[in-house]
């Protein structure tokens, strides 16, 4: 099954880390994180990429083209018979990617419609963001899409709380306090979708069509939008401060993505 990437938009620019560079080729721990992104995917087996570029994508197409060189040590003999000669190995020799230009102002629902090409004959496939991560059961959100025969399923996750949460009595005084708990009413979007190919029934040919706008309230109209709740951990990283925090539990060796 294809997993789509929407990795093309200017998105917002992290302060101090993202100027030359699209957010999806942000660092995390070394790697950009959306190959953390393509790696969680890939523990599931789902290896067939397809990455939607725009926005500076020549740097994301350079990674891949350059993957070899990027991950693994070599010896290189310069002169007339130049030769690369690659040590040790990595585990990603059986990812397929699919770098696709779908257009420098293109919005994610145009891009989403330019890549159907991509898809083929195929009846379902996946769709997320390439700057958000999750230790979400992806084998349990496809069985739930199966099951509910919607043609649209989102995660909808419990966004992490930006600020404290006091809990006070009738006479002022706290009874409780959480440290930027995780919310706990509402759901909003963590991306990770699995879509049935009527997708492309609900995206015209505008480059201005916005995916989470038009076709999803289409979709919510039409009742063929599901929801698959997810508790547990889910971080995008819109913000100075989410780089720091993904890449803090990248250190300390908490990172709830990193299951490989």
């Amino acid at each position: 099954m294809k997993t789509v990437i929407l990795c093309g938009g200017y998105g917002t620019r992290i302060r101090d880390v993202s100027d030359d560079i699209p957010k999806p080729m942000i660092s995390i721990g070394g790697l950009p994180i959306l190959w953390h992104v393509m790696k969680y995917y890939s523990s599931y087996k789902f290896k067939d990429f397809i990455l939607c570029l725009g926005y500076k994508g020549h740097s994301i197409k350079h990674f891949f083209l350059n993957y070899e060189a990027y991950t693994r040590d070599c010896t290189v003999t310069l002169g007339r018979n130049t030769s690369i000669e690659f040590h040790i190995s990595h585990q990603e020799t059986d990812w397929r990617i699919t770098l696709a230009e779908t257009g420098l102002e293109t919005m994610t629902g145009g891009r989403i419609r330019k890549i159907k090409k991509y898809i083929e004959n195929d009846e379902n496939f996946l769709l997320t963001y390439g700057d958000g991560v999750s230790n979400v059961d992806l084998h349990a959100l496809l069985a739930f899409h199966q099951n509910h025969g919607r043609i649209l399923t989102v995660t909808g996750v419990r966004p992490p709380g930006r600020f404290g949460e006091l809990m006070a009595d009738k006479q002022g005084l706290v009874t409780e306090f959480n440290e930027k708990p995780q919310a706990t009413e509402g759901r909003i979007s963590g991306g990770f979708f699995v879509c049935r190919r009527e997708l492309f029934d609900y995206l015209d040919d505008r480059d201005n069509l916005v995916f989470e706008q038009e076709p999803m309230k289409a979709l919510v109209h039409d009742r063929q939008l599901a929801v698959y709740k997810h508790d547990d951990f889910w971080q995008c990283m819109d913000t100075y401060r989410d780089w720091q925090l993904l890449n803090k539990l990248l250190e300390q060796e908490q990172a709830p993505w990193l299951i490989w």
